[in-house]
């Protein structure tokens, strides 16, 4: 992709209402445009990182056995007044009329949806477990939304949905998604702690939220420092021995009946990025989704939900990773894999051997940002630096008369004159890292 051609509408100051560091750095790098109180416009580069993300949560998804599907974000007030929800849920929700005078709302999460989909299949325990997920747009109307994309009213959520045929079963599909989640973010470079939370409006008896560790996180976290140890990067997560740790917020922390020694306690603050439901019956009865069970009497199937604020992600990442230039992009959701840097565009002789390398990189497969605006290459370099992108690639005429390019790693600033053939064997071997699946 060409720079000159790309929508990238970079700033080097970002408005005063931006008051964290990934609100900022979104707005100045040209990822996101707001429209109205918490509603934001996906520009080209934010668009990208989003596509990202939803890739990995999609992979992980699909690997724990949930079907894809996708469900509207308007719903009929009926099958929430079946959940004794629509009146309980309270201003978040977003509630309308159509043309019929028929109530209707914006969807804040699906689960009355979900199971009036189930209750129009399901007959038989032969026809469980079902595992559905989808990724969708979602509005909660926040009394004061803040922190741009962090805390917005319209948000993309990946929410999945499991039905069993009884409480073990549905507790062990919770327990596999506890550990696809800590998979999940892992594959994007961050560093979870799964705290026991309230079920809030979703309701149940189980919940755990999934908190990043970041200096600017909203919520204060306690946690058993090892976590530390079975979060190490590359190693297999441990689901189970994770689940056994206590972490808390810092609200329901207790430091008399804390079971944490004193020196292995630890404190952080955190970014919630995902949260998951054990509830039992609390839609499927109220809503009457019965199923005949193996000795013909009825059963009611035992459900789940799993939520992930996908929309949230990005921001949380660049909480995680940055420093003053700007955002530090883990390589697995980069815009792009390496930022070519033409000196001299106007020179033939080196926008014929950029082009050229271009071409190579992206042969291997690599996808490359090439800045080819005639402009100063300081502005060059900043813009690089400012959007994140994880490997740059400098061409000039005294470099390529050496037959040398100048490559520097944008997460801790290294850099190093290789030769063009080189450049490229280097590029692969660091950036086309297969993202396989972490073991559990």
């Amino acid at each position: 992709m060409r720079l000159s051609a790309f929508f990238v509408p970079t700033a080097k100051e970002a408005p005063a209402e931006a008051t964290i560091i990934s609100h900022q750095l979104m707005l100045r790098a040209g990822m996101i445009h707001q429209e109205s109180a918490g509603i934001y416009s996906w520009l080209p580069l934010g668009c990208r990182v989003l596509n990202k993300v939803t890739a990995i949560v999609r992979a992980e998804q699909d690997a724990a056995g949930f079907n894809e599907m996708l469900m509207p974000t308007i719903q009929s007030a009926d099958i929430w007044r079946e959940s004794g929800r629509y009146d309980a849920y309270g201003p978040e929700m977003l509630r309308i009329r159509d043309r019929h005078q028929r109530d209707m709302l914006y969807g804040p999460t699906n689960e009355e949806m979900i199971t009036a989909i189930a209750r129009s299949y399901l007959t038989s325990y032969r026809d469980l477990p079902l595992r559905l997920y989808h990724i969708q747009w979602k509005f909660r109307d926040e009394i004061r939304p803040r922190f741009g994309v962090m805390r917005g009213r319209e948000f993309l959520m990946k929410d999945a949905y499991s039905f069993d045929v009884d409480t073990q079963s549905a507790r062990l599909v919770y327990d596999q998604v506890f550990a696809s989640y800590l998979r999940i973010f892992a594959r994007l470079g961050l560093k979870a702690v799964a705290v026991r939370a309230d079920t809030g409006p979703i309701g149940g008896d189980m919940s755990h939220e999934f908190h990043i560790l970041a200096a600017t996180g909203e919520s204060l976290l306690y946690y058993d420092a090892a976590y530390d140890d079975l979060l190490l990067a590359g190693s297999p997560i441990d689901g189970e021995a994770l689940r056994a740790l206590y972490a808390a917020d810092a609200e329901l922390h207790d430091p008399t009946a804390c079971p944490v020694a004193p020196e292995r306690l630890r404190q952080a603050r955190g970014i919630e990025i995902g949260h998951i439901f054990h509830f039992g019956d609390k839609y499927s009865a109220p809503m009457k989704l019965q199923v005949q069970g193996a000795d013909d009497r009825l059963i009611t199937p035992q459900m789940g939900s799993y939520g992930i604020g996908i929309s949230r992600l990005p921001a949380a990442i660049i909480e995680a990773s940055h420093d003053q230039a700007g955002i530090i992009w883990p390589p697995s959701v980069a815009p792009f894999r390496v930022g070519l840097i033409d000196l001299k565009p106007n020179d033939r002789q080196c926008a014929d051997a950029v082009a050229d390398l271009k071409a190579k990189l992206e042969k291997t497969g690599l996808d490359v940002l090439h800045d080819d605006r005639d402009i100063r290459a300081g502005a060059k370099f900043a813009d690089m630096d400012l959007i994140g992108i994880p490997w740059q690639v400098t061409m000039g005429p005294r470099g390529l008369q050496k037959g040398l390019v100048e490559v520097k790693n944008r997460a801790n600033g290294e850099r190093q004159e290789l030769s063009i053939d080189a450049a490229v064997n280097f590029l692969v071997t660091h950036c086309l890292v297969t993202h396989c699946l972490v073991a559990v």
